[in-house]
């Protein structure tokens, strides 16, 4: 891929300016083709030069792109619903179409159905926070959870804790890897190979759409959300959904 022909010179100076300033840097598509791919990778390259942490290359792009095809799936799935007519609430008429779904689930196939997420207005912003102390990349989609899938989503979190590598993922698991929560397990042991706590991933919804998001300490002496949350949750006599509503907003 030729990255001159995708990068364009105000698309490099409005990323340099979100660097020196220290300024959320968005990426948002659709589907993740081949320019969207050089342009993230572009981006990521860029941001770890700034912080000299080139080891977080493969973390940050391997993990991002994983979790732009989960939101790519979840709006595919979506598309197939309103076409067959199929509430979002019945979930009986969604398991007769599940096959259907899973035909469509490569990635050579994602392209066709850009129309409609278009249409749909079905999109993912890759949205990067940093500064000295931390990196924290999170894949946002505009559409909540379903019930279901908010219920798949944390067993698939359990599972991947029964798993240091891929390897052991792979022989568990052979050919039925994306069922059993490929993209979840593969974030989690990146972060274990790079030294950091699992728990530094996490999926949640915003009440408007979800939220994929990784954190990654710069600095020993940085504290990521969730400890900051814990001693908040201890020190401030507020309710565990008054806490959370606060650290949503943020």
């Amino acid at each position: 891929m030729d990255s001159q022909n995708y990068i364009s010179e105000k698309f490099k100076n409005d990323l340099d300016l979100c660097l020196s300033k220290n300024k959320p840097i968005i990426f948002q598509t659709y589907v993740l083709g081949d320019s969207g791919e050089v342009r993230l990778k572009y981006i990521i390259d860029r941001l770890v030069e700034k912080y000299q942490r080139i080891d977080l290359i493969e973390l940050l792009y391997t993990a991002s792109k994983e979790l732009i095809v989960n939101c790519t799936k979840a709006a595919i799935k979506r598309i197939i619903f309103s076409e067959k007519g199929i509430p979002l609430d019945d979930e009986k008429a969604q398991e007769s179409i599940m096959y259907e779904f899973k035909e469509n689930l490569t990635e050579k196939k994602f392209p066709y159905f850009r129309e409609s997420m278009k249409k749909m207005n079905l999109k993912s912003n890759i949205i990067f926070l940093h500064n000295e102390q931390r990196i924290i990349m999170k894949v946002i989609n505009n559409f909540p959870m379903l019930p279901k899938e908010e219920k798949r989503i944390r067993e698939k979190f359990i599972n991947a804790k029964k798993f240091d590598n891929l390897f052991e993922f792979y022989m568990a698991y052979g050919d039925n890897t994306e069922g059993a929560g490929m993209g979840i397990t593969l974030v989690e042991i990146l972060l274990l190979q790079m030294g950091y706590d699992r728990h530094l991933f996490t999926i949640y919804s915003n009440g408007v759409g979800t939220v994929a998001k990784v954190e990654i300490p710069l600095s020993e002496n940085y504290k990521p959300r969730r400890i900051l949350f814990e001693e908040m949750l201890k020190s401030s006599g507020k309710s565990l959904e008054e806490l959370r509503k606060e650290f949503k907003k943020e």
